[in-house]
């Protein structure tokens, strides 16, 4: 078994030690992403909604950079510090995938790292 990195400059940096993103053959497994802005790695100005689109942007860039899109996700998990988000979380995801919507799991937690209110990985089929 090979795997290979992948980074994107259009993604916030890594926080700890691990990769945006590991490809694997055809599959590519992204790393939970919080609601940072990669210019600034700061969480991104707004509401609930702002920081869930800027959680999807981030994947969207690592996906781009593993030559993929969103629509190519098969299984999505999204962490949430309040389920009363899911509902935001389901609108916004409308925005960002086709159908037929990836596999999900919505996880309820009580933190998220730097303190976020949202998070989510996705396991990526090319």
């Amino acid at each position: 078994m090979s795997k290979q990195a992948i980074h994107s400059d259009n993604a916030p940096a890594a926080i700890g030690t691990y990769s945006q993103a590991i490809r694997t053959g055809d599959l590519v497994f992204l790393s939970g992403q919080i609601p940072l802005d990669p210019a600034t790695m700061e969480f991104v100005d707004g509401d609930f909604e702002a920081r869930t689109r800027q959680v999807f942007d981030n994947l969207k860039a690592v996906a781009e950079a593993a030559g993929g899109d969103l629509n190519q996700v098969v299984k999505l998990t999204v962490f949430l510090t309040d389920l009363a988000n899911f509902a935001t979380v389901n609108g916004v995801m409308e925005d960002y995938f086709e159908r037929p919507f990836p596999a999900r799991a919505a996880v309820g937690v009580t933190s998220l790292p730097k303190g976020a209110d949202v998070e989510a990985d996705a396991v990526l089929a090319l």
